[in-house]
Formats: structure tokens, C-alpha cells, sequence
């Protein structure tokens, strides 16, 4: 199994089966609809399935508490993935979503294949965008559907 490890978390793949899941157990329409589009990008992309599927983020130490997730949203011709990424209740602001962002962008840009990494963020989101600062991204000064794009500069 792939993981990749920080200080404090083990940030790993989960499977087409808990995705599944993820979806049955999902209340809100528009994740549940996420979900649905990474399963089918890891069925139709099974080589690739990394890239597609969502990894959550345990805290080591603690089997079974995921404080997040994060998904890339695909890898495209050109080498580029974005990234998507969520915390959940009670786990805000202890820093775990900069920890993992960091780790997981520098074991990717590192892989086979990608030469870039992006992520998008609502411009009212201050604190989406201090994460994505602090974890060596840059805006690049194009706005995408969500708000401001930024870009990994490893």
C-alpha cells in the first residue's frame, strides 16, 4: 500500500470500494457527485488511479481518525494535476492541511509523468489560500471556475 508519511499524518490512496462508500454514506449532493466522478476516473484509469481517487489524511498513531482528504483531479496530456483538499469537523487550524499539502506536492511533482501541479480556490477563502502559500504554491494570475489558480513551485 502507498503512504506517505509527515510528522504527524499518514496520507494514503484509498480504494474503488470506499469510494463506493464515501459515495452510499455522502449527504451532500455535490460530493457525492465528486465521489462519483474520482471512482469513475480510477475505473477508467485503473494504471493511473493515484490521480483520481481520494487519500485520506490518518493521524499516525491513531488507527481509524482521518482528519481529512485530498484528491488529484486527474492527470492530463500536458503532465498536470490539480488538487483538491478538505479537513474535517473539530480538525481546523492545528496546521495538518499545510502539513499534508506540502508533503504530498513534493512526493508528486516527483513522479513519473507530472510536471506541474495546480489548485484552485475560492477567493474568499483566506484561509484555503494561506495553505496553499505556506505549501509552496504561487498564484499564477489565471481565474478558474472556483476563484484564484495556484501554482507548485517545488
Amino acid at each position: 500500500m502507498l503512504i506517505v508519511e509527515t510528522e504527524r499524518l499518514s496520507l494514503y490512496p484509498i480504494s474503488n470500494e470506499e469510494i463506493e462508500n464515501l459515495i452510499q454514506h455522502e449527504t451532500c449532493k455535490e460530493m457525492k457527485q465528486a465521489y462519483s466522478e474520482m471512482l469513475k476516473g480510477c475505473v477508467d484509469h485503473p494504471k493511473d488511479r493515484i490521480w483520481y481517487t481520494v487519500w485520506h489524511m490518518e493521524l499516525k498513531g491513531n488507527p481509524g481518525i482521518i482528519v481529512g482528504d485530498f484528491c488529484f483531479k486527474g492527470l492530463n496530456l500536458e503532465g498536470v494535476i490539480e488538487i483538491g483538499y478538505g479537513l474535517r469537523e473539530g480538525f481546523c487550524k492545528k496546521g495538518y492541511m499545510t502539513e499534508a499539502l506540502n508533503a504530498i506536492s513534493k512526493w508528486a511533482i516527483q513522479q513519473e509523468g507530472v510536471v506541474r501541479i495546480e489548485a484552485e480556490t475560492n477567493s474568499n477563502n483566506k484561509a484555503s489560500q494561506k495553505v496553499l502559500i505556506n505549501s509552496g504554491y504561487i498564484e499564477n494570475g489565471i481565474i478558474g471556475i472556483e476563484g484564484p489558480k495556484y501554482v507548485y513551485k517545488a
